[in-house]
């Protein structure tokens, strides 16, 4: 589900506005045996219990004590998956979203919207038709000392200038390279 999201619009109505972003980096949660997951062996507690749901709703959640974070519930009820939005290309008159907090700060998400469906009016997903750019597949960022979990490719990006960590050197496309 990751590698789909990328290159779709996320759209958040509040306010009488209307703020949108394109996705170029998105984090794959794999549920109880992911070690760097908030389900990490089966742990179910009021703060993870919408991961727990069905897919297609918002599992917000607050971290570090100071920034909201946006995941998208992936499985049906009992396969508590996520996948975690990083960065957004912002759409006209979003602030910066190079990072999971940004993103929400931009949107106005806080936990309001924890477990809310992802559908209109507040929070949805669009796909536009833009063309899909070439994806790239790195460890995720931040989920050190989870064992081989660590180095797992589950963070999926397109080259942008948006992402919350750029792209290593060697997956980097070179100019004239045709890509």
């Amino acid at each position: 589900m990751a590698r789909e999201l990328l290159g779709k619009v996320l759209v958040r109505e509040v306010d009488g506005q209307t703020l949108w972003g394109r996705l170029v980096e998105v984090e794959a949660y794999l549920g109880p045996d992911d070690l760097a997951a908030h389900s990490k062996g089966g742990r179910r507690t009021a703060r993870t219990e919408v991961m727990f749901g069905p897919a297609g709703h918002a599992y917000v959640y607050f971290t570090y004590g100071m920034h909201w974070c946006l995941n998208f519930v992936t499985r049906e009820a009992g396969a508590p998956q996520a996948v975690l939005v990083r960065a957004l290309e912002p759409g006209p008159g979003v602030g910066r979203c190079s990072g999971p907090g940004l993103v929400t700060r931009a949107l106005k998400i806080d936990r309001a919207l924890n477990g809310a469906p992802l559908q209109p009016p507040d929070l949805y997903v669009l796909d536009d038709g833009a063309p899909k750019s070439r994806i790239f597949v790195t460890p995720r960022v931040g989920v050190q000392g989870t064992g081989r979990w660590e180095k797992r490719l589950l963070r999926y990006v397109v080259d942008s200038p948006y992402l919350s960590r750029p792209l290593p050197k060697l997956l980097r496309p070179q100019s004239g390279s045709g890509f």
